[in-house]
């Protein structure tokens, strides 16, 4: 089985180091490369592709204006050296974003993705050891003069609303009079993360990043001007190990 891949880049170094990478995926077949959108959508035409490394910032024709010009588009992986660049492709739903300096062990992962999405392959990197289920911990909540005790694994989202807390579990809605900030402090480290001033999400629980919201449930929330970037790399971590 082969991956009929295309590279678009305007960069030619950046092409070359694509092309490296794409060597450690034998699946992955390299047919054509393209220094600008305009001349990889003239290939689509006539060439059948499977899947695009798709750099977004190009003159002319950038590669998220590309995708959307298409009736159907293959997959495409984004690749940019701009991290706000990187939020205009999530509503394209595409396979993967990477960010300039690309590591080896990034693209692998998404090379992963690529095979799942393209045929339903068992991942690459499969030695993992299987992650430990989640340990619990709690916050303590007063609600109606008595405390509530919630397990923060079942929490889906943190609301700060005036002067109170509303906190969304699978089943249920606490409104407690605590502040967002005291509450940001009392969650286990590295699991759930402000992404606005009056919203804190559970990493694990974020189905998609948008530009400007996460869905969590079918849910809509809205992520903060200032919070945009450190959403980009928590959630498309840049390596530099390559």
């Amino acid at each position: 089985m082969r991956i009929h891949t295309l590279i678009v880049d305007d960069e030619p170094h950046a092409i070359e180091i694509m092309e490296r990478l794409a060597a450690h995926v034998p699946e992955i077949e390299i047919i054509a490369t393209c220094s600008n959108a305009i001349k990889a959508y003239q290939l689509l035409q006539t060439t059948q592709v499977d899947l695009i490394f798709l750099d977004i910032k190009m003159p002319g024709l950038s590669g998220t204006d590309l995708v959307r010009s298409l009736n159907a588009p293959p997959m495409v992986v984004l690749t940019t050296a701009y991290p706000e660049h990187a939020m205009e492709g999530f509503e394209l739903n595409v396979v993967d974003y990477l960010l300039k300096p690309i590591s080896l062990s990034r693209f692998l992962r998404a090379a992963d993705k690529i095979l799942f999405t393209f045929k339903g392959i068992k991942p690459i990197m499969q030695d993992q050891p299987e992650a430990e289920p989640p340990k619990e911990h709690y916050l303590y909540l007063r609600v109606d003069r008595r405390y509530v005790k919630v397990n923060t694994n079942d929490i889906h989202w943190i609301e700060s609303v005036k002067d109170y807390l509303k906190v969304v579990t699978g089943n249920e809605v606490f409104i407690s009079k605590q502040k967002i900030s005291l509450a940001e402090k009392l969650l286990p480290t590295g699991k759930f993360m402000r992404i606005h001033r009056s919203f804190i999400v559970p990493l694990d629980k974020v189905e998609r990043l948008h530009p400007n919201h996460v869905i969590i449930d079918g849910h809509r929330l809205p992520v903060g001007r200032n919070y945009k970037e450190i959403c980009i790399r928590r959630f498309l971590p840049e390596e530099t190990d390559y």
